[in-house]
């Protein structure tokens, strides 16, 4: 890790392109299917510019995507859905409400994880190539083959 700079570190690059926690917020909605957005101020919390600049820098960075819808009778207007990256930050996001429940939350917070087709509990976990489930703490960095360190150690 001698070699490896901060920099390029892939945690900083990720809250860059997010950006602030309403953003976090936005995508959790899109999550659950929000796409309009009236609905995203309303559920979010936050002022219609700054909404408006959230949905842009999140359209920008690839997360959301816009795509046009029109009412009968008004003008076309612009929904948002999540892309391929931005339905990558899924997991991130259940485990930040992971941690939240397990840390902030006195009766484990207020929405349960669970297996879409069968309703059993799921949660967040590490896991090997071997599929096998590792403890958080089991989990160390080394430099990806291709940087200034050289190959990856086995």
């Amino acid at each position: 890790m001698r070699t490896w700079r901060p920099r390029d570190c892939s945690i900083a690059k990720a809250l860059a392109a997010v950006g602030p926690h309403s953003s976090f917020l936005i995508l959790r909605e899109a999550l659950y299917g929000v796409r309009r957005f009236e609905m995203f101020v309303r559920r979010v919390g936050v002022t219609e510019a700054v909404m408006a600049a959230r949905l842009k820098q999140l359209t920008e960075a690839g997360l959301l995507r816009r795509e046009p819808y029109r009412e009968p009778g008004s003008r076309t207007r612009y929904e948002y859905v999540l892309t391929e990256a931005g339905r990558d930050l899924i997991p991130p996001l259940l485990a930040l409400m992971a941690w939240g429940d397990a840390h902030l939350q006195p009766d484990g917070g207020p929405l349960d994880l669970v297996d879409d087709a069968t309703g059993e509990p799921v949660r967040i976990a590490c896991v090997g190539p071997d599929g096998r489930e590792r403890p958080p703490n089991g989990c160390a960095s080394s430099l990806a083959s291709g940087t200034a360190g050289g190959p990856r150690p086995r």
